[in-house]
């Protein structure tokens, strides 16, 4: 079974984080295709033992401006 989810990947300082959002599991690397492969991983392990509430349904994700 595969499943799609939503991941966010920021950098801070050296490292990228990927986040994905649905179940906050995240990961690091030096690259960005690295940490998305560290995450994919993660990822594997943490569903392991459960199946996901809701796999064909990704979080809706979109940007909102703020007056500042």
């Amino acid at each position: 079974m595969t499943i799609k989810v939503t991941v966010i990947v920021q950098k801070e300082e050296n490292w990228y984080v990927a986040k994905c959002v649905e179940n906050n599991v995240a990961s690091q690397g030096k690259t960005i295709e690295e940490s998305l492969e560290n995450l994919r991983e993660a990822l594997e392990l943490y569903f392991e033992d459960e199946t996901p509430d809701n796999p064909k349904f990704p979080a809706f994700v979109t940007t909102l401006e703020v007056a500042l």
